[in-house]
């Protein structure tokens, strides 16, 4: 059992603090190889968390979204495993994501965007949803990409910036 390990279930988080927080003892526990599915609709932190991750793993920054360049690679600066930071949002397949050549083995990939795409990277994985209140401070994210009232999977006025959120954290398969 690993220190990332003991991070599995679910975290609530209140600021951003608290989920670069979360990064960070999440990636003290990471090793080349692993490979973590960030899913959560726009705004929710899947780029604060890396940022965190990052900080834990030891790796050159500055940590943005990769959002217009797909993936970035941070080498490690303490003699650790390189990340790769993707973002799979404008991909159209898995296997525009494995045309990338990213090495999965050596190195710690995270996937913002990636469920249903980035699995097959990998045997076993680490998923990490990302939920926050949408509509103001009434309903959650039900479903990845639904609400309460509608898809606001890509829509940052449907969602409240200063809202908690609640990340879980667990291995697949």
């Amino acid at each position: 059992m690993t220190v990332a390990d003991d991070l599995l279930g679910r975290h609530d988080i209140v600021s951003a603090d608290d989920m670069e927080q979360l990064g960070r003892r999440l990636g003290a526990g990471l090793v080349a190889g692993d490979l973590l599915v960030l899913t959560g609709p726009l705004g929710a932190g899947k780029t604060t968390l890396t940022r965190g991750i990052a900080e834990g793993l030891g790796v050159r920054g500055p940590i943005q979204s990769p959002t217009f360049v797909i993936a970035r690679t941070h080498p490690s600066l303490v003699d650790g495993p390189p990340l790769v930071h993707a973002d799979a949002y404008r991909l159209g397949s898995a296997l525009e994501l494995d045309d990338l050549d990213i090495d999965a083995d050596g190195s710690v990939v995270v996937v913002e965007w990636g469920r249903g795409m980035a699995e097959g990277l990998r045997e076993i994985w680490w998923e990490l949803e990302i939920e926050r209140p949408v509509g103001g401070r009434g309903g959650h994210v039900a479903e990845e990409g639904s609400t309460m009232c509608g898809d606001a999977s890509r829509s940052a006025e449907a969602l409240d910036d200063d809202a908690p959120r609640v990340v879980t954290i667990s291995r697949r398969p």
